[in-house]
């Protein structure tokens, strides 16, 4: 059984910035790919970025010099640092993270967190 935990969401001004965490915990031998993807109400959830254990970040068009990932490997925990925020960032954010247990691999989400920004 695995875990995401997010916390960080909030309410927030036009260009302000809210920085979001996300901790797995359970049986995990490994994380691949930890990432976060948002859901505005009326629209599909879409990628805001995404870090591999190696190789390149992928961040969304709309974020890209915006937005920061990072992660924690240690900790099992990944961040996002969101500044210059817009109205249209508001969204329902969700942690994402490709697992490896000792059984399976799997894709496991967290139960997402609310920013809205908003004046």
């Amino acid at each position: 059984q695995v875990e995401l935990v997010e916390s960080g969401g909030g309410l927030v001004q036009p260009g302000g910035s809210l920085r979001l965490s996300c901790a797995a915990s359970g049986s995990i031998l490994s994380i691949n790919a930890m990432g976060w993807y948002r859901q505005a109400p009326g629209k599909q959830r879409e990628l805001v970025a995404r870090i591999p254990s190696s190789g390149s970040v992928n961040y969304a068009d709309s974020v890209k010099g915006r937005f920061t990932i990072s992660r924690d490997g240690a900790k099992n925990t990944v961040y996002l640092q969101m500044n210059s925020l817009k109205p249209e960032d508001t969204a329902v954010y969700y942690c994402n993270a490709h697992v490896s247990t000792y059984y399976t691999r799997n894709d496991y989400w967290g139960q997402g967190t609310q920013v809205t920004v908003s004046s």
